[in-house]
């Protein structure tokens, strides 16, 4: 039978790639940890670790078991949240700009929803900017932003590359000044498409402007010129242009979930918890 606390150790050895650090994390010693695999490795009848120089890696059955060690844990501690949360009831009032309202705000909207059944959910979709003000007046209670502001609670849910995009069929020349899409207004990819730019000693014009990311998507697949923006934009109309077509590389942006810190409701509180536990994007 394999025991779940068991289980745990072997998944967080795996994640941190050392007993030691395995035993500080779980407040344990190292040779606790040592004996709990001993155990393990016990109740499966094979070694799950072999010498690698000074360190150890898992062997081949350790592998196979990681992966089943995984499942079960994600199925168990979904089950006790479950429970647990079944009866929490009341409204968070969630934000996301609009360049990942339809790949990193599902996920979250689906944790929550798995997780606290009956919570109902007001979600907002805007610009980044006045999505974080509406946060600071307390219009909102947690955010999605590339925005990183000390005033906010907040952790990491992506970090993503940043890319030049223009139409399909747009005929780039590096001799001429670089005709930009801009959004109006404050703006992170407008300032970091200006900078870079600049530092780069390339010539450019606000060609366009547009009120919302859809009229910036339109205007790129009409042709009109060039934006910088998330590399999740990207699709069939559109096209990356880099450092081959004379273009400065752009640096890449960390979307963070944030709350409130202050005067936030123990329900909020409990939420953002679970999401900071459980949501960790892979890198795009």
């Amino acid at each position: 039978m394999l025991e779940l606390e068991l289980l745990r150790t072997l998944v967080t050895i795996a994640n941190l790639q050392s007993f030691a650090a395995t035993a500080v994390q779980l407040g344990r010693t190292q040779s606790a940890i040592t004996q709990q695999m001993q155990r393990l490795e016990d109740s499966v009848g094979h070694p799950l670790f072999e010498k690698q120089g000074r360190q150890k890696r898992l062997t081949d059955h350790g592998e196979r078991l990681l992966v089943y060690a995984r499942h079960i844990l994600a199925i168990h501690d979904e089950a006790v949240l479950s429970l647990q949360n079944r009866q929490i009831e009341g409204l968070v009032r969630i934000g996301a700009p609009h360049d990942v309202s339809d790949t990193m705000l599902p996920p979250v909207l689906q944790e929550i929803a798995r997780n606290f059944p009956s919570m109902q959910m007001d979600v907002h979709v805007g610009r980044s900017p006045f999505l974080m003000e509406s946060l600071r007046q307390g219009e909102l209670d947690l955010v999605i932003s590339n925005r990183e502001d000390d005033a906010f609670e907040g952790f990491v849910l992506r970090s993503t590359p940043t890319v030049w995009l223009c139409g399909a069929n747009y005929v780039h020349d590096p001799a001429k000044t670089v005709p930009l899409v801009l959004a109006d207004g404050p703006s992170i990819f407008r300032k970091l498409a200006c900078e870079s730019l600049d530092a780069a000693g390339i010539r450019w014009t606000p060609r366009h402007t547009c009120t919302s990311l859809v009229g910036i998507l339109a205007a790129l697949r009409a042709g009109l010129g060039v934006t910088a923006r998330g590399v999740e934009q990207l699709d069939p109309g559109l096209r990356v242009l880099g450092v081959g077509d004379g273009m400065p590389m752009l640096p890449e942006l960390v979307y963070r979930l944030y709350v409130r810190s202050h005067v936030i409701n123990p329900v909020t509180r409990q939420v953002f918890e679970n999401l900071k536990t459980r949501m960790r994007f892979a890198p795009t």
